[in-house]
């Protein structure tokens, strides 16, 4: 039995259908449904025996406590509250849901004897990388944005928990997801959506920030690995091996979509910008054996397509209709 949580997002969604398809046990979705969480990314499993959703908030102890079995055997927390122009508009709900949010987990698979807890952190809690320099495991944490000083601050959390208290806890830092079903407000789905229908497509800054991109496959496959093989206690980095600067990628994806680059558009750079993200992925490699095998235009072809062939998904993202449906299940606000 695996409790997932943030399952219907874009990352945590791919995992479960992941898990579904491969038969690797029970899995209880738990996500309280906010603007990126979206029951549509779990309709192709929504009828498997082995998956069983529940709305609820991390936040709340009683919820994730009347959720989540005795004895499960493991936690997967992918819940969090992940743009960062919204932390930088307002930073009060990332800390609610990603520090707070981490502990009541923390301390609720302490309650219930969970085996094992894998914490989806991300590599922007080290900071702005120089050239020619990667983000190792063992680093000091440097978070520019409040999205990422939240998500560092949950780190410190799980390894307090191991250290203490004894807790089998891992941690992943995943370089930038790119894939199906990804929130419309990140910058692949944008551009996509924006480069097919003809509309300008922002690139702040100069657009030279350079970011390393995996896609979810690889990642949620990484994922499985440290999961089941990951050390106790230990640190893990996920990347792609793709750092490219925002401007090649959205040139990249102009050309597969045979789009003109006339449609860059520049916008006023994000306060606080980082440069450069580049993690170290030698030690999952060495330990665990693991390695991406999505090339980033092959990845990036198939990313498109499927956005092309999934317009339903697209517009209903987009609009927020899926949140109408989602409203009339529950019965009850949500945020």
């Amino acid at each position: 039995m695996i409790f997932v949580t943030g399952g219907a997002g874009f990352i945590g969604s791919q995992f479960v259908r992941d898990s579904l398809r491969r038969k690797l046990g029970t899995l209880i979705v738990f996500d309280n449904l906010t603007y990126a969480g979206n029951l549509d990314n779990l309709e192709s499993v929504q009828d498997d025996p082995d998956y069983e959703f529940v709305r609820g908030d991390i936040t709340s102890s009683e919820d994730v406590l009347a959720a989540l079995p005795e004895r499960c055997d493991a936690i997967v927390h992918f819940a969090a509250e992940s743009h960062v122009d919204r932390s930088i508009l307002s930073a009060a709900e990332f800390v609610r849901t990603n520090v707070l949010g981490t502990q009541v987990l923390l301390d609720a698979a302490r309650a219930r004897k969970v085996a094992r807890f894998l914490h989806i952190s991300t590599d922007e809690v080290g900071g702005s990388i120089a050239e020619p320099g990667r983000f190792q495991e063992g680093d000091p944490l440097v978070p520019s944005s409040p999205y990422a000083a939240s998500k560092a601050a949950a780190e410190h959390l799980v390894h307090a928990a191991h250290h203490t208290f004894g807790l089998d806890t891992i941690i992943t830092r995943t370089s930038n997801n790119y894939g199906p079903y990804q929130f419309p407000e990140k910058l692949l789905p944008l551009a996509i959506a924006k480069a097919i229908s003809g509309e300008p497509i922002p690139v702040y800054g100069d657009g030279l920030q350079v970011r390393d991109w995996i896609h979810v496959e690889d990642n949620c496959r990484a994922l499985q690995v440290v999961l089941h093989g990951g050390k106790s206690g230990s640190v893990y980095h996920i990347g792609g091996g793709n750092t490219l600067p925002n401007l090649q990628v959205l040139r990249t994806l102009l050309r597969v979509l045979g789009k003109p680059e006339s449609l860059l558009t520049t916008v006023v750079d994000r306060l606080g910008h980082d440069r450069r993200y580049a993690v170290d992925c030698s030690k999952i490699h060495e330990e665990l054996g693991w390695s991406p095998k999505i090339p980033f235009e092959e990845g990036l072809r198939s990313t498109v397509e499927w956005y092309r062939e999934n317009q339903r998904w697209v517009d209903r993202a987009r609009s927020g209709e899926y949140r109408e449906v989602e409203r009339r299940i529950y019965q009850t606000p949500i945020a």
